[in-house]
């Protein structure tokens, strides 16, 4: 009895562990646990969400599990909740696909954003498709950090004092331009 159990939790657990997040069947269908603030999740709370399948699972066919995503605003069973983590669709960069409008002229300024690798611009696209998903103070940090590594190979006249977000805003609204695609 106590194998089955190793056997049944376990697998989830261990699976979440090694591969990021990830069982068998989360890979075949492109979704990941992380925690809310989009990083990896730890072994503690991989195994605190699969101890919570026992009470999701009640009283039959998930039923409590269900309900708890039923009434919660985001949608989490009660591991998620209790562990604090999401679970989120994948997408390849190839499969993202712009989301916010160019700029309506954006010759008006040159921040030499050619200089930028094609890694960078699309780490830049990737924030700009998913910055309404993220939580306000994650979207604030991600969009610093992300300036900030790229800050040092762009020409920014010191009279733009524009927010880390519109910064890099018009850094792909200008890359788009340049390369001729919008």
């Amino acid at each position: 009895m106590l194998l089955l159990f190793f056997l049944y939790y376990g697998y989830f657990a261990i699976f979440e562990v090694i591969w990021n997040g990830q069982t068998p069947g989360k890979r075949t269908v492109r979704i990941r646990v992380i925690k809310e603030s989009g990083r990896p999740i730890t072994p503690s709370e991989s195994v605190a969400r699969n101890l919570m399948r026992i009470v999701d699972q009640l009283p039959f066919f998930y039923g409590i599990g269900i309900a708890s995503a039923v009434i919660s605003k985001q949608n989490k069973r009660l591991g998620d909740l209790v562990a604090g983590t999401i679970v989120v669709h994948e997408r390849t960069l190839q499969d993202i696909k712009p989301l916010w409008e160019a700029a309506k002229n954006p010759g008006t300024v040159k921040y030499g954003s050619e200089r930028l690798s094609p890694e960078e611009f699309a780490l830049i696209e990737s924030f700009l498709n998913r910055r309404d998903a993220l939580a306000p103070d994650v979207r604030y940090r991600m969009a610093e950090q992300i300036a900030t590594r790229i800050k040092g190979r762009l020409a920014i006249p010191p009279a733009d004092m524009l927010s880390s977000e519109k910064l890099l805003e018009a850094i792909a609204s200008e890359r788009r331009a340049y390369a001729g695609y919008i």
